[in-house]
């Protein structure tokens, strides 16, 4: 049963995305836009760049509408290829080029992609075309003044972004200009300020890499992209961020609570001046370590956004106070502008609980070449109280208390690994191809606060040999490294419920740090 939340953001008529990026070139043509290890450009520059990867793009025959491949390492080509590629009213599909050569080969057949752009050497991933991203030369700024972006409607998709599917392959969503636009306006004008010196710490697949992107340069701001390496050393990244000033970070829940615990080898946190931290991801714990980082930063608030693939940011809650005074699982907090939140209830006498709907801007517009998955997950209802009469099943089931969102939990089985989507059911579909394996699980384990770790088990006939090391090996080559499990353990027989299902709870608790099962390789 379906109904009306009454928590709804507002009216919102946010500008084209394409627009607020004309105006910081027009306003600022001298601020620095983005700066990398190899290049400081102004936004005159960027522009000039931009420019240079529009005509490449026009000799390769990419008009409106075309999807273009674009990969490479963290860098400010990526940036200016994006603008282009988006400018030019084609959609951009980032290629994470540390996937597995098999996924990225479906990601660009099944999105269609006509021509891939990548920075640095030849990714070697067949491709219909391909052609290298430029470098900036300083010739580049006559071809900035004749920069001229194409008129985007609002279900222009901007780009395609694939997440983890149920059935061994990744599922393609294509996100339009009315919820990127609505994304990036609202994040430029809920921030301190809309010109915040902002790191470019996301994956270029992840859909936040957009969002630090967007919403900073069309805000004025400047786009520092941060080391790949500094992703995994908090330490360092501390050191980074004070040296590079940064002001604002989009980090996920785990990333913020390994900052956080890092920070405590530090006597003094003087040298930081970021302003505002916004996470997302998972549910955000704020542990001990993630209260004292924030009280040793007065300065610095810190925001919790929600969202999907499927909506980008839905809601977001702002902690204030002493941070000791924090809430330990923190708010999912209230609806974007645009954005009207729906409940399918669980129990008919608690209206303020249910599977959340999000309904308005944020939708994307589906999943590519997937339509019942479609039918399933973007559901038609009845008119709501803002004329919205389709909304996303987004899986969530969600409390609404005193006009805030809790998150409490998921209805399917997907989890959060390293603020990274998996969808467990696609592990064990890959896992279930591989030699003498019956049947194949793999559940989530908590290690401790912000620290989840998949894990996996299966079964094997009597007398048949397995080797969970080439099965672990084959995973590698089909899926991305957060969805690997760190080990494939050997299990006589799998747990049952009364009801014959696999009892996943019971398989969770066998694989948790201390147990020892059969085989585990």
């Amino acid at each position: 049963m379906i109904i009306e939340t009454g928590l709804w953001g507002g009216t919102a008529q946010p500008p084209c995305v394409l627009k607020s990026f004309e105006r910081s070139v027009k306003l600022r043509p001298a601020a620095l836009a983005v700066t990398d290890s190899e290049y400081r450009l102004t936004y005159y520059e960027l522009a000039g760049w931009i420019a240079q990867i529009t005509d490449l793009l026009r000799e390769n025959g990419i008009t409106a509408g075309d999807t273009v491949a674009v990969t490479g390492p963290r860098c400010a080509a990526l940036v200016a290829a994006a603008w282009a590629v988006v400018g030019a009213g084609a959609t951009y599909l980032p290629l994470d080029g540390n996937l597995p050569r098999k996924r990225l080969a479906y990601m660009l057949a099944e999105s269609g992609a006509k021509l891939l752009l990548h920075a640095g050497p030849d990714p070697e991933t067949p491709a219909p075309r391909r052609a290298r991203i430029p470098e900036w030369t300083g010739s580049d700024l006559l071809a900035g003044t004749g920069l001229t972006f194409c008129t985007c409607a609002s279900d222009d998709p901007v780009y395609v972004v694939y997440t983890s599917g149920s059935t061994g392959m990744p599922k393609g969503v294509a996100v339009p200009h009315s919820c990127i636009d609505n994304m990036a306006s609202w994040q430029q004008h809920h921030s301190l300020r809309q010109n915040l010196r902002t790191a470019q710490f996301a994956p270029l697949n992840f859909d936040i890499w957009f969002q630090e992107m967007l919403s900073t340069l069309g805000g004025g701001g400047t786009l520092v992209i941060m080391p790949e390496e500094l992703r995994q050393d908090p330490i360092e990244l501390l050191d980074w961020l004070a040296r590079e000033r940064i002001e604002r970070l989009f980090v996920p829940c785990v990333a913020l609570h390994m900052l956080a615990t890092a920070a405590t080898a530090f006597d003094s946190l003087g040298n930081l001046v970021l302003r505002e931290i916004n996470t997302a991801g998972e549910q955000l714990v704020c542990t001990p370590a993630i209260k004292d980082f924030f009280d040793r930063l007065p300065q610095c608030s810190l925001n919790n956004h929600y969202g999907q693939s499927e909506s980008h940011t839905v809601s977001v809650h702002t902690l204030t106070g002493r941070s000791s005074s924090w809430p330990a699982l923190a708010p999912i907090g209230v609806p974007l502008p645009g954005c009207e939140i729906l409940l399918d209830v669980a129990e008919p006498g608690d209206p303020e609980v249910g599977e959340l709907l999000v309904a308005g801007s944020p939708l994307s517009l589906g999943y590519l070449n997937q339509p019942e998955l479609n039918a399933q997950r973007y559901v038609q209802v009845e008119p709501t109280a803002h004329g919205h009469t389709r909304a996303f099943r987004t899986g969530d089931l969600v409390k609404v208390e005193n006009g805030l969102m809790y998150f409490l939990g998921r209805t399917d089985h997907e989890v959060k690994i390293r603020g990274f989507r998996v969808n467990p059911l696609e592990v064990e579909a890959c896992l279930g191809k591989q030699p003498g394996v019956v049947e194949a699980i793999c559940v989530p384990v908590d290690l401790g606060p912000g620290s989840r770790q998949l894990r996996a088990a299966v079964t094997i006939p009597a007398g048949v040999e397995f080797d969970p090391a080439a099965a672990l090996a084959a995973l590698r080559e089909e899926l991305p490294s957060y969805s690997v499990p760190p080990s494939v353990a050997v299990l006589p027989a799998m747990p049952r419920t009364a009801s014959g299902k696999a009892d996943r709870a019971a398989v969770a608790r066998l694989l948790a740090p201390g147990h020892r099962p059969a085989v585990v390789g």
